[in-house]
């Protein structure tokens, strides 16, 4: 049987004068004017058809109605208190669900996520790895990690890091007689791509003012992870996003064998409803990232001065 509740609003406003005896005192409370809580408490009485005060001079004074409903009310509204608070405090410990892109998970969120964890024990990550856009409605997920424009209907969407483009190989490569020198002998290479950016070999070649064109393309790979260990396998050079390979060239089993580099035509943003970023453990997360983006951009790995790897040709 459906609930006869009256509005909350209204409820309140009734309860912050009975508790001040005072009109002017609940309005400061509730931050709206006397005359707003004057008629919430009207409207009340005349949906339960009782009064509840009684004007006396320029004081209240609660009817005997009044007071018993002011006891009930009192209860109703510090439960209601105590489970919101213990809802607040149940969601900042627990599983924290993120979707995020395979590769981006892969290559560099991955090998971070102990620092999380080190920072907020008490929380847990879940990842969700799928090309897919999240459903926020629809699906169980906090927060999502997203390569894209920026802007998302309805969405709080905060910049994590933006990229560059550029090629990237195993040291072999740069090595020997054959060693890849300039832009012209990346005709003798697989020239390996990721066929989900937008970026591709052609645009690289052309800004390095190379006449090679990319014909002599290698395999073409579904997801940007899968194209840089192929790379670090030594079966190709890979037009990479910075991002991605950053891990990678710390460690020396890429490098960069030349300094040219586009910027990405997307970037990577933190992507959730308004709603889930208020929460405490979304919002340690989303502060954790964004402070890690920042630390990791400041780590970039430039490319090494060699006469091996002179810049293109302006």
């Amino acid at each position: 049987m459906a609930r006869r509740l009256p509005p909350l609003n209204a409820v309140r406003a009734f309860e912050a004068a009975g508790r001040h005896l005072s009109f002017t005192r609940a309005a400061e409370e509730l931050h709206v004017t006397p005359a707003a809580v004057s008629q919430q408490v009207r409207s009340l009485e005349q949906r339960l058809g009782v009064p509840l005060f009684r004007r006396v001079g320029r004081g209240l004074r609660l009817t005997e109605a009044g007071q018993a409903y002011l006891t009930e009310v009192r209860a109703a509204l510090d439960r209601l208190a105590a489970a919101t608070e213990r809802l607040y405090a149940a969601d900042g410990a627990g599983v924290i669900t993120v979707s995020v892109l395979p590769s981006f998970a892969a290559k560099w969120l991955v090998t971070r996520l102990w620092k999380f964890h080190e920072a907020h024990p008490e929380l847990s990550v879940r990842l969700s790895a799928s090309d897919a856009l999240v459903d926020f409605e629809r699906e169980d997920v906090d927060l999502a990690i997203r390569y894209g424009p920026g802007h998302w209907s309805g969405l709080l969407a905060d910049l994590l890091m933006r990229e560059e483009v550029f090629p990237v190989c195993a040291p072999a490569l740069l090595e020997g007689a054959g060693a890849l020198r300039e832009p012209a002998d990346l005709a003798r290479y697989s020239l390996l791509e990721d066929h989900n950016t937008l970026e591709r070999w052609d645009d690289w070649l052309r800004a390095a003012g190379s006449d090679e064109p990319s014909a002599r393309g290698g395999p073409s790979f579904s997801h940007a992870s899968l194209m840089v260990q192929a790379a670090v396998e030594g079966q190709g050079v890979a037009l990479a996003r910075s991002q991605l390979v950053a891990d990678d060239l710390a460690a020396g089993r890429l490098v960069r064998p030349f300094a040219l580099s586009l910027p990405a035509r997307y970037a990577y943003y933190v992507v959730s409803p308004e709603a889930h970023a208020r929460r405490s453990k979304v919002a340690a997360f989303r502060r954790w990232i964004l402070e890690e983006a920042r630390a990791a951009d400041g780590d970039a790995v430039q490319p090494a001065d060699s006469a091996m790897r002179r810049p293109p040709p302006a």
